[in-house]
């Protein structure tokens, strides 16, 4: 068992086309599409990369019943002009379970916080493995297929 288990979704904010959602799209998809507007807006479309359906787990105890705490996170991390490390990141960060009956607020406050830090250091992990290379160039293929066919299919499409 790992003690810290991070996952996570990532794009490339320089190869977001679009800022806005298509007139059609749902609720929960427009307001994605807003948050990555502001993500480019705040942060730049370079060597910014937008986190989404995040999930930050601390295993306090050897017991999977009891000293679990679960975060939810989304937001953008900043890297070198290299793309070869994390410097910063600006994430949203939510406690979403937790099996701990001894956790106090102040402590659930400065785990939110050790989530970007654990989440920057994932990410260097992340980039090593060449993870993000390959979310580039499947986003760069996603780009050419758009252009090919004359119009916005959508993120992920």
């Amino acid at each position: 068992m790992r003690w810290i288990e991070i996952e996570f979704d990532c794009l490339p904010l320089r190869n977001v086309g679009r800022l806005d959602a298509p007139l059609d799209a749902s609720p929960a998809w427009k307001s994605f599409c807003d948050r990555v507007g502001q993500a480019v807006q705040k942060h730049g479309a370079h060597n910014s990369y937008y986190l989404h359906r995040g999930r930050c787990r601390y295993h306090l105890t050897n017991d999977p019943e009891s000293g679990m705490l679960e975060f939810a996170f989304e937001g953008t991390v900043l890297t070198d002009r290299e793309d070869r490390r994390a410097v910063s990141s600006d994430l949203s960060v939510e406690l979403l379970h937790e099996v701990c009956d001894w956790i106090t607020e102040p402590v659930v406050a400065w785990f939110k916080q050790t989530v970007s830090r654990a989440v920057e250091v994932e990410f260097d992990r992340f980039i090593a493995a060449g993870d993000l290379e390959k979310a580039r160039r499947r986003m760069e293929k996603i780009e050419k297929t758009v252009e090919e066919q004359g119009g916005y299919l959508g993120m992920y499409l």
